[in-house]
Formats: C-alpha cells, sequence, structure tokens
C-alpha cells in the first residue's frame, strides 16, 4: 500500500496575494495569521495579501511569508477534515520549506518555526548584500556538464550548484560576475541558463557568514524528534535526534539542496502521492519531471479548499 508525503514550497514561491482566499474562508487559516503578526511586531499578512511586491520578495520578508501561508493553507485543510483523510506518512520542504515540514513533523513549534525562519531570512539578507552576487537556474545540462561550467566559469570566484531540483534543472549560485559568465558557458554546452532574480548566492560558500550565526540561534531553539520521517534537503537522507537536525539545518544554508534524490529516496521507500501545501505550484511541476508515475496534489487557493471540502463533506 503507497504512502502519501506533504511538500511543502521555499522561497520564490511567493505572489502578492497569497493565502488571502483561504484566509477569506478559513477561521484556522486567519488565527494563523494573526498568531504570526504578534509573534513577528508587524502586519506580514498585509504584506502577503496586498503588497508590495518589493517588500514581499525581500528575503527576510518572503521566508517567513511561505512559512506561514503553508502552515495557515494546512490548518484550513484540517478545519474541513482534509488533514485526517491525506493522512501523511513522510513530509519533506524544498530548502526553507524543510522548516514547515519540520514543524508539521512536530520538530518545532509554530512559534519557534517562525522566529527561525524570520531569523534565517535576516542572516541570509545581510550576506546578500555584503558582495554582488546571484543564481542561475541551469536547464538541458547533466550535473557533469554543470560542475564543467562552474570551474570554467567560477575563474576563482565561488560559482557552484546549489539546488539539483529535477533531471535537466540544476541551479547554480555565486558572485555576480561568476553568474553572468556562465551564461556562455552552458550555451556553448547546449543548454539554457536564466538568471534568478533573488538577493543573492543562496546554498554557497557566500552564505557561510549566515550558516554560522544561525548556529548560535538554533542551538538555543528546541527541537525534538520527529513524529513522522523528514527528508534533509542537504543528505536526502530521513532526520533523526535534535542535534543532528540543527546541524543539518545549518548546513543547508549554505550547501546544495537536493531535492531531486530527495523525492527518489522518498519513492523507492513507498511515498506514491505528494501533496504540495503552500504557495504555488512549484514542487508540483518539478515533480512531473522527477516521476510521472506518482500521484500529485496540490493546495495553494481558496479553490483547492473548496474541493477540500467537499470532497471532506461527501466522505470521498
Amino acid at each position: 500500500m503507497g504512502k502519501t508525503a506533504i511538500v511543502f514550497p521555499g522561497q520564490g514561491a511567493q505572489s502578492v496575494g497569497m493565502g488571502r482566499d483561504v484566509a477569506a474562508i478559513s477561521a484556522a487559516a486567519r488565527a494563523t495569521f494573526d498568531e504570526a503578526n504578534q509573534v513577528l511586531g508587524f502586519d506580514l499578512a498585509r504584506i502577503c495579501f496586498d503588497g508590495p511586491a518589493e517588500r514581499l520578495d525581500a528575503t527576510d520578508v518572503s521566508q517567513p511569508a511561505i512559512f506561514v501561508t503553508s502552515v495557515a493553507i494546512w490548518r484550513a485543510l484540517d478545519e474541513v477534515g482534509r488533514v485526517a483523510e491525506l493522512s501523511p506518512a513522510g513530509s519533506a520542504g524544498l530548502s526553507l520549506g524543510e522548516y514547515t515540514a519540520l514543524w508539521l513533523a512536530g520538530s518545532l513549534t509554530f512559534t519557534d518555526g517562525l522566529r527561525l525562519v524570520r531569523t534565517r531570512g535576516e542572516l541570509m539578507q545581510a550576506a546578500a548584500e555584503a558582495a554582488p552576487s546571484g543564481m542561475v537556474s541551469v536547464m538541458g545540462l547533466t550535473p557533469e556538464q554543470v560542475g564543467e561550467v562552474c570551474r570554467e566559469a567560477g575563474a576563482g570566484e565561488v560559482l557552484s550548484p546549489a539546488n539539483f531540483n529535477a533531471p535537466g534543472q540544476i541551479v547554480i549560485s555565486g558572485a555576480a560576475a561568476a553568474c553572468e559568465r556562465s551564461l556562455a558557458a552552458i550555451e556553448a554546452r547546449g543548454g539554457r541558463g536564466v538568471p534568478l532574480r533573488v538577493a543573492g548566492a543562496f546554498h554557497s560558500d557566500l552564505m557561510r557568514p549566515a550558516a554560522e550565526r544561525l548556529r548560535d540561534v538554533l542551538r538555543t531553539t528546541a527541537v525534538v524528534s520527529p513524529r513522522i520521517p523528514v527528508v534533509s534537503n542537504v543528505t536526502s537522507d530521513y532526520h533523526r535526534d535534535p542535534d543532528s537536525i540543527r546541524h543539518l539545518l545549518e548546513l543547508q544554508v549554505a550547501q546544495p539542496i537536493r531535492w531531486h534524490d530527495s523525492m527518489e529516496r522518498m519513492i523507492a521507500d513507498g511515498f506514491d502521492c505528494f501533496v504540495e501545501v503552500g504557495p504555488g505550484r512549484v514542487l508540483t511541476g518539478l515533480m512531473r519531471k522527477i516521476n510521472r508515475t506518482v500521484k500529485t496534489q496540490n493546495y495553494s487557493t481558496s479553490e483547492s479548499l473548496g474541493r477540500a471540502e467537499a470532497s471532506a463533506r461527501s466522505g470521498g
């Protein structure tokens, strides 16, 4: 018998208006945004619902915004009885989404998770502002070819794979000039490179100052072992004890995200349904490239929540 995994999106999934329609029909979602506003000390809900986009896209805002919106949608699903039907047997999250997965598994409280992702966003934003840097999405090349691109275009500057998202889709990260040089190197090998609109070189050595400062925050945060399996982005293996969770969350900031391997690991372990909860449909799209035989579902809007409510009422 197959198993269901809940997967949560990371930075880049944000868009102005996210969560607004769900909060309009769900008391649980509204309460989640209210709680977040109190923890953060500013009106996160207003930024999520109404923008401006420039503020929502800032790393120190987008990370808590995506975390809170994902939790709000999950709680709205629970409110209509859908969570019991889904009966999740495991979870994972892309980069920032790993914190949401650990919240779902009971390793982090909502308040502690929110404070962590806010601090993480602030530290990553500061590291990005310390030096011109960026990221480039590479399509159509193998990991070996991407490694060649990084060595060639790096030319002594930081440039390395940052996200192994799916077959033929890898993101590289590094110094701004190296990212610019990479475009020609990618094209020369038959691939296509698209510069990403991000604050800096996430999941690269340029984020090590952020990772080191996050370590101190993680040490003072209560973490418990997950009650359901959660896959680590760094190892593509399951999280275990609290100390190793803290260590891997630290490493995750400056090391590559191995989403493709993580999903393959879960599929090999019998997960055959992947339910994306949170803003956007990025992970649903990636799964179509990773394995088309598994079932996918997406809950990101009030329309999808309405379908869940209808299913709960009908018992189907």
